[in-house]
């Protein structure tokens, strides 16, 4: 028998109604269960920009999940406020005994998600809660001696050593839909959140469940070759499917178990990157203050950024001068996504050829991103600005145009997103200062007119990171 005649099960990052931790569990011990979603304005209202895909992308997933729902016989009851207070009121207002969600380990989440249980208590209405954005979380996969994982590699093991099939096993909610309460409300238009449309549907990206799982079946068609393609911004070698993960259109339990299945070297190295995403969300859980802009080695924290004058702006700009770091920031201005190797080659170069204190860049990808998860963007800057846990070494530099030559050899994804540099040949697209004033004259493109000069000489740089790095490791 149901242990619960009435519940309600609230969805955050987890817009999807299959393999789904909290709907699951709540449908086996409820009679009834209601669905809720809140556009939570204590996270909305602090959005600067009123385009924001991440916005629009939600809203979709959410309009798709209230029409899944109801088709089952079920509801989504939507609601636009601060959700610590909605749930609450809700939950009072239907006259639950019991809600229902999943983990969210972000630190505000974590406040929020506490605020509610405590006034949820008070009222005597139960609280049940759930793994489901991760495969392992929290305190699952430890060292021997039961601390966290701060290096990868042992972590990955470990992680691996870890996985049985239990742990891929998706949530099979379906079987019981018959205890889906068919309440609904309309979900709010954007310009009712505040909020007007962007480019996000003119975008190569699918929204919603539906959206996911396309892109899922795409992905699968190239897997093998993922370890091959992965690098390389102008193939199709992504799975794009990070903003899926983010919001939960898609389970990482589906993803990572035919990663897990299939084999060969591309399955395998995608799957690390599922692994490396569980790493960085158990950082965040255990050391919740490098959400706060704090260097997960704490010395760093005291690294003497030179922040030149309008560095940072001409790198948000797409203004450095270097090709590719500036098709990269064209790239996030205008679709919200960077291709994973390019975040690495812009973040180094903002922090270690242009000066910029890390934790700059870090915010304007959290602003830009529609895949922005926070452990991931926290822990991708760190390891960038070598002062994270198992951080790219602070003597390694990458040097852009090598970057650039190798990555990009024929300049297709620098020309997609730098229509000034069309006509440069592949050999200087990735330095086109080289080019003799005639190249420039032939090509159309006057350095210091039509594309800027470069910001900074990259070996010259290079030694001053070092020095200032040097700073830092003579303290004891």
């Amino acid at each position: 028998m149901p242990e619960y005649v009435r519940t309600l099960v609230w969805f955050r990052r987890d817009l999807r109604d299959n393999d789904h931790a909290a709907l699951y569990h709540a449908l086996r011990q409820s009679r009834e269960v209601a669905c809720a979603f809140v556009f939570d304005r204590d996270i909305l209202d602090g959005l600067l920009d009123r385009a924001d895909r991440r916005v629009e992308f939600i809203h979709d997933g959410v309009a798709e999940l209230q029409r899944t729902l109801e088709a089952r016989g079920g509801g989504l009851i939507v609601r636009h406020g601060r959700a610590r207070d909605e749930i609450v009121r809700l939950a009072t207002e239907l006259e639950v005994e019991a809600v229902f969600f999943n983990h969210d380990d972000d630190p505000a989440a974590r406040a929020r998600d506490a605020a509610v249980e405590g006034a949820l208590h008070a009222r005597g209405i139960a609280v049940r809660h759930y793994k489901d954005a991760v495969i392992f979380e929290r305190e699952e996969v430890l060292t021997v001696s039961r601390t966290p994982f701060s290096v990868f590699t042992p972590y990955k093991n470990a992680w691996l050593k870890a996985l049985t099939p239990a742990h891929l096993a998706p949530y099979p909610a379906g079987r019981h839909v018959g205890r889906l309460l068919p309440r609904s409300t309309p979900v709010p238009s954007l310009h009712a959140l505040g909020f007007r449309p962007t480019n996000l549907h003119d975008l190569k990206l699918p929204t919603g469940m539906a959206g996911g799982a396309r892109l899922f079946e795409d992905f699968l068609a190239r897997i093998d070759r993922y370890h091959e393609a992965r690098d390389f911004p102008a193939q199709k070698g992504p799975s794009y499917l990070s903003a899926h993960l983010r919001f939960g259109t898609v389970s990482v339990r589906q993803l990572a178990a035919a990663a897990w299945q299939r084999g060969g070297r591309g399955a395998q190295t995608w799957l690390s990157e599922l692994i490396w995403r569980d790493f960085y969300h158990q950082i965040l859980w255990h050391r919740p203050d490098v959400a706060a802009g704090h260097a997960f080695k704490a010395r760093f924290d005291a690294l003497p950024w030179p922040n030149p004058p309008g560095h940072f702006e001409a790198w948000c700009a797409a203004r450095t001068g270097y090709p590719l770091v500036d098709a990269a920031m064209r790239q996030l201005e205008q679709t919200g996504y960077m291709h994973n190797r390019l975040r690495m080659i812009a973040a180094s170069f903002l922090v270690k050829d242009l000066l910029v204190d890390w934790r700059l860049g870090e915010k304007w990808f959290a602003d830009k991103l529609i895949d922005f998860d926070l452990a991931a963007n926290s822990g991708g800057w760190q390891w960038a600005a070598s002062v994270g846990c198992d951080a790219q070494p602070w003597f390694r530099i990458f040097n852009p145009v090598a970057q650039s030559e190798r990555f990009d050899p024929d300049g297709h994804f620098i020309r997609r997103y730098l229509p000034e540099l069309a006509r440069v040949p592949a050999p200087a697209i990735h330095a086109p200062w080289t080019m003799s004033a005639a190249l420039q004259q032939q090509t159309g493109c006057r350095i210091g007119r039509d594309y800027p000069e470069p910001l900074v000489e990259h070996a010259a740089q290079r030694v001053r990171a070092l020095a200032l790095f040097k700073q830092i490791q003579a303290v004891p």
